[in-house]
């Protein structure tokens, strides 16, 4: 089984696909869709949409996970941030996938066991219940495991899919 976490953003978008079997999880793809804030939105938008359809395409998962934004002190970001939630969540829906969103928080709690963590201590968990030895950079690639992984500390593995 294979979960898409998401960390939305316009700007830089997290991507990590975990793959669940049995008890074992492993890290299969994470990265970050980035879009140029010379384009115009609309552009951007549509490049988003395109990258994640083809992480959708390639992966299959049957669940995709996001991060749900609770605040932002810049409105610009906040909007950004709003809208590639948008478009994420959407094309999972068309394309047949389970969403959930997540609060940071709650991805902080899941991971870390704290919901403080900072983005080094997130960052660092992640790659050790992942068993992944490089730091990962951007780490907006970092959070979206983190977002995929807390799904599956929530609900496990779907009857008969184990081992």
């Amino acid at each position: 089984m294979f979960v898409l976490g998401i960390d939305p953003g316009l700007s830089r978008c997290g991507y990590g696909v975990v793959e669940q079997r049995g008890r074992r999880q492993r890290a299969v793809a994470a990265g970050v869709v980035s879009t140029s804030p010379t384009e115009c939105t609309p552009d951007r938008l549509a490049e988003l949409q395109g990258e994640i359809r083809s992480l959708i395409d390639d992966f299959s998962p049957v669940v995709v996970a996001v991060e749900r934004v609770l605040f932002q002190t810049n409105v610009s970001t906040a909007m950004g941030v709003g809208q590639a939630s948008g478009i994420v969540m959407a094309e999972a829906i068309t394309a047949g996938c389970k969403v959930v969103e997540y609060s940071p928080n709650e991805i902080k709690m899941a991971v870390a066991g704290d919901g403080s963590a900072d983005k080094n201590q997130m960052e660092h968990m992640v790659r050790l219940l992942l068993d992944i030895s490089k730091p990962l950079r951007p780490v907006d690639a970092a959070d979206a495991l983190g977002v995929a992984l807390t799904y599956l500390a929530h609900h496990g593995v779907p009857a008969g899919m184990g081992a």
